[in-house]
């Protein structure tokens, strides 16, 4: 599922921290502190769709995104979510995105995020314009989030670009997704989904945060952390807060 580049970037960074900035040269700064990168491989994308796809269709009572009403299919990702998709094919794969890549990738672009990045969250969503076509400006109560894109290669779609508030600027820079393709931000980002206009996007969105939901209190100052610190196994034990 890993876009072959990035897959061998992080797996010789875990091999030797300080090759981490083979992992850093893969990622686009789009903004401030807003980065893009593929994360999927698109050939594979299919594999994760069909599996979801079925998950919604068999009729199973998944419990979509609190506060996106119409969003029949999205399903809350994390255990720690009532309703959540608990296939345990989907869950190594979802922990494995967590762990092995947006934890060390967040800590090598975030450094002040590490003692907020022990516990996890996540969603599918699925926009189109007949049900959920967009979301007003907001921020993530998280860390750090990665926002993915899963649409297959035909899957074309109009609109639903997203927004992000440069914090150097005070501008908004407006970023479309490509299949497989990722953005990672701080939480504290203001960010709005501009509507669809015609086809579906659909997308997974991680966040990490500390204990009982902490994050860095604003305007936490970045310090010098040691690569071999980034990309270490977490030891924190997963406690039950979930956000919504």
């Amino acid at each position: 599922m890993i876009d072959e580049a990035l897959r061998t970037a992080v797996k010789q960074a875990w091999e030797n921290p300080e090759r981490e900035t083979d992992v850093k040269a893969l990622m686009t700064e789009v903004a401030t502190d807003v980065y893009k990168f593929q994360l999927f491989d698109v050939e594979h994308i299919a594999d994760l769709r069909n599996m979801l796809e079925q998950a919604w269709d068999a009729g199973i009572p998944l419990r979509p995104p609190y506060g996106i009403v119409l969003n029949r299919r999205g399903a809350m990702l994390d255990r720690r979510s009532e309703g959540y998709l608990a296939a345990p094919s989907f869950q190594a794969f979802y922990q494995q995105l967590l762990d092995t890549y947006m934890r060390p990738i967040s800590r090598l672009l975030f450094p002040e995020i590490i003692g907020y990045d022990s516990q996890s969250f996540g969603f599918s969503i699925h926009y189109q314009p007949t049900t959920d076509a967009s979301i007003r400006q907001h921020t993530d109560a998280s860390s750090v989030t990665l926002n993915i894109n899963m649409n297959l290669p035909d899957e074309t779609f109009e609109g639903s670009e997203l927004d992000v508030l440069d914090a150097a600027s005070g501008d908004a820079v407006r970023f479309s997704f490509t299949p497989g393709s990722a953005m990672l931000h701080r939480g504290n980002v203001p960010h709005a989904a501009q509507p669809i206009t015609s086809g579906q996007r659909s997308n997974l969105v991680l966040w990490l945060y500390g204990e009982r939901g902490q994050i860095p209190p604003q305007g936490a100052q970045r310090r010098a952390i040691p690569a071999r610190d980034r990309w270490v196994s977490s030891s924190a034990e997963q406690d039950d807060f979930a956000p919504f």
